[in-house]
């Protein structure tokens, strides 16, 4: 701005200041204004946010919510936050979602516009027949819905932050309530069938789906894993990496999904045995390609040594359950499986958590429930047992002293 701006401060409350700063006049003839609401403890830190308000007008850094439109303002986000800040498949969908969905509907809109209204609205019409983008009938499932509403929080709450906003328009408007999805896991029956059909399969694919089953792997983190993440003295494994394949982008590499997924797993016995083996045999591989070998020192590699598709080993599972008249699960559902039994067995829930590579227990509470109240079940049968025979015992006694009468 050519103008050096003047403000002053008016007080509108308990802690609550309103800023204006002004300076030179518009086509019009009509003074130039700009006006932020702020809570501040006393006068003197609503100063600073006077003359921090200043600063960004003057820098050009302010962006005027009545003239910035929710489509340019999405831009910027992406521009600003999202490229810098979202994994490659997050930000892929994110776009998708806000290109087909939010945009059309919400983008021609200014900031100083959208109201709580407008967003329960969005996500009304996602509920009616027709807002299915592959042609089925239809709305959304609220599990969808509830993505649209949170990518949208995410986006408003970040115009408040960089001071576009005094408040998101979805802080007023309630999430999607979506019933807790039970994870699928195999029992232990059913595990063992899964297991002694795995048997006459290439070892390539059993070590993959033991991998998997003994330690909770994620599908991207278990294609990311290379030799020497595996600690065969101390029987460990160290997950430093995932794998994942995005359109236009291929097989990428990418660090773990959170800090807690860097973690250090311990190892059966018999998975060891397998991994000891499946080197023997992927380095005899690696020999006969000679040349042509791409450098790769990834445990899951196509014949040349690069990186498998992540989807390979999904198609593969799929294709070795039905082959062997195995119930379907999906590949993640190994996981999902090794969690459940470790819960079932009595393993402590911050162990399985740890395992798992989830931040919180309580996000590993959430997905196992099941589990939980299954081996909570268990529990209070032997709880029955032990009472049960104590108070045999017991009654046992009483009658010996009370004798026949």
């Amino acid at each position: 701005m050519s103008k050096r701006l003047v403000g002053h401060i008016e007080k509108r409350g308990p802690n609550k200041y309103r800023l204006t700063a002004s300076g030179g006049f518009d086509s019009n003839g009509k003074r130039i204004r700009h006006r932020r609401t702020v809570t501040a403890k006393n006068d003197k830190e609503a100063e600073k946010l006077l003359a921090q308000f200043i600063t960004e007008l003057e820098g050009g850094d302010y962006y005027e919510p009545s003239k910035l439109t929710v489509k340019g303002f999405i831009e910027k986000w992406l521009l600003e936050y999202a490229e810098a800040n979202l994994a490659p498949k997050t930000l892929y969908r994110y776009r998708e979602i806000i290109n087909s969905r939010i945009i059309p509907a919400l983008g021609h809109l200014t900031l100083d516009r959208i109201k709580p209204l407008h967003i329960v609205e969005f996500e009304n019409s996602l509920r009616k027949d027709g807002a299915r983008l592959d042609g089925k009938p239809g709305g959304l499932s609220e599990r969808t819905i509830l993505h649209h509403h949170r990518i949208l929080s995410i986006i408003f709450n970040t115009a408040v932050t960089w001071g576009v906003l005094k408040e998101s328009p979805v802080a007023r408007v309630k999430a999607p309530r979506v019933p807790r999805k039970q994870a699928k896991a195999y029992t232990e029956e059913q595990t063992a069938a899964m297991l002694a059909a795995l048997e006459s399969e290439p070892l390539k694919y059993r070590v993959m789906v033991h991998l998997a089953l003994a330690t909770g792997l994620r599908r991207g983190e278990l294609m990311g894993l290379e030799w020497r993440d595996i600690d065969f003295e101390a029987g460990t494994r160290d997950v430093r990496r995932a794998s994942q394949y995005l359109k236009g982008k291929g097989v990428f590499t990418k660090d773990p999904k959170t800090e807690e997924s860097k973690r250090l797993v311990s190892l059966p016995a018999l998975t060891l045995h397998l991994l000891k083996t499946y080197k023997t045999e992927w380095l005899k591989g690696r020999l006969q390609v000679g040349d042509l070998w791409q450098g790769s020192d990834r445990l899951f590699v196509t014949w040349d040594g690069q990186p498998m598709h992540p989807d390979t080993a999904s198609n593969w599972f799929s294709a070795f359950l039905k082959r062997h008249n195995l119930p379907h699960i999906g590949f993640h559902g190994l996981r999902h499986t090794s969690a459940t039994l470790l819960i079932r067995q009595g393993v402590d829930v911050r162990a399985v958590s740890s395992r798992l590579g989830h931040s919180r227990t309580s996000t590993t509470l959430d997905v196992y429930v099941h589990a939980l109240r299954s081996a909570d079940k268990a529990a209070a049968e032997v709880m029955n047992d032990i009472v049960g025979s104590n108070l045999g015992d017991s009654l046992g006694t009483n009658r010996a002293k009370s004798g026949p009468k």
